[in-house]
């Protein structure tokens, strides 16, 4: 079959030095993965799945053999005990009412977005929205509009012009910048102008807030969201995400929301594994604490890049220009340190940055080879 057409687009990405491969990691220092508390890294939801859960989550046994299929969607055939009883464990860590699981971070705010605003309603969301939120975003029949990023005066010019049901969608720990939404005071703006603000809690879920509960419970503004987002491909270890809110939302999504409606579900394994890491990670306070000897270390260095400032495990280093942030980072990982750069069109042009994530596994010495070797 003819192919050719798919030349123009994939021949625009050599050109401009941004052409995406895949790549394996070599052994190398992670300072790349998002496994912030090193739950992956260190096998503990397996070591604890393998050594049997004593207890159990409401009627349902942790000490047995999983099922590796669902063997359909939430709606026929796919719906079982354990992920209606981890749904009702996680709402009440989450301080929400309700909870419904979804496959992933993506499908989770794909669906949310896609499903809940309506024609004639106004989106109002941070520029720097993960790319799922905006897919999200593009897909509902809503008017939509960004503001800058962190800008409280553009967000409020924003609310004063929106029509309908309005939306204010933001991350609280953005995953290409390393900083926080200002989350106390985009909430008082929905507050004033009545809006429902939708927070992505992806990169702060875990490391962030009372027990890793994240940004939100941190400043108490769990009745000041509609809807929150936690997913579990990040500091959580394993896979999928979580919608919390009424449980109006949740029977809303259960009707209405497509990703969630016409996906097979998450079999009782890798339930387990979220169940499990729900059990582990909220315990583990001294991997945080050293996360924030990490970062606070990082933070004080001065170099020839400019360092964006964050007090979360996301560390940036601005190095504009495709050419020169690659070589930089090929140079990195030629040290076996793996750190990876974000290319023009994923960020800016002239913001193209090394990414550098500090994880609880992470030593002072490797470290300090790193800011070594960035010259610093």
């Amino acid at each position: 079959m003819n192919d050719d057409f798919l030349l123009k687009k994939l021949n625009e990405r050599q050109q401009q030095n941004a052409f995406r491969r895949l790549t394996l990691p070599g052994g190398k220092i992670d300072f790349c993965s998002n496994d912030y508390l090193g739950i992956v890294h260190n096998g503990l939801i397996e070591k604890k799945l393998l050594l049997g859960v004593e207890g159990s989550v409401g009627k349902t046994p942790l000490n047995r053999v999983y099922k590796h299929g669902s063997t359909g969607s939430r709606l026929l055939a796919g719906n079982y005990a354990l992920v209606e009883e981890t749904e009702k464990m996680l709402a009440a860590f989450h301080q929400a009412e309700a909870a419904l699981i979804f496959n992933s971070g993506y499908d989770a705010n794909l669906g949310l977005l896609s499903s809940v605003p309506q024609r004639g309603d106004t989106i109002i969301y941070d520029y720097l929205s993960h790319a799922s939120l905006r897919d999200g975003i593009r897909l509902s029949f809503a008017q939509s509009f960004s503001f800058r990023h962190n800008d409280l005066a553009d967000l409020e010019k924003r609310l004063q012009a929106a029509t309908g049901t309005i939306f204010v969608v933001t991350e609280s720990v953005f995953s290409m910048d390393g900083d926080k939404a200002p989350l106390t005071a985009i909430s008082a703006l929905c507050e004033k102008y009545g809006a429902h603000l939708i927070v992505d809690e992806a990169h702060a879920t875990g490391v962030v807030g009372p027990n890793g509960a994240g940004l939100v419970q941190e400043l108490n503004l769990t009745a000041a969201c509609f809807a929150r987002v936690h997913t579990f491909g990040k500091a959580v270890g394993c896979h999928g995400a979580i919608v919390l809110g009424s449980e109006r939302l949740r029977n809303y999504l259960v009707n209405f929301c497509r990703s969630f409606i016409y996906s097979t579900s998450l079999p009782e394994a890798s339930v387990a594994a979220i169940r499990c890491a729900y059990e582990l990670f909220p315990a583990m306070h001294a991997e945080r604490a050293h996360l924030q000897q990490l970062i606070s270390t990082f933070q004080q260095v001065t170099g020839s890049w400019e360092k964006l400032v964050s007090d979360t495990p996301i560390q940036i280093v601005i190095i504009p220009g495709n050419d020169q942030v690659k070589k930089v980072a090929s140079d990195l990982q030629a040290s076996g340190l793996d750190v990876r750069a974000i290319l023009y069109p994923t960020v800016p042009a002239g913001g193209e940055r090394l990414r550098i994530v500090l994880h609880a596994y992470n030593t002072m010495a490797q470290l300090q080879q790193l800011i070594d070797c960035l010259g610093a």
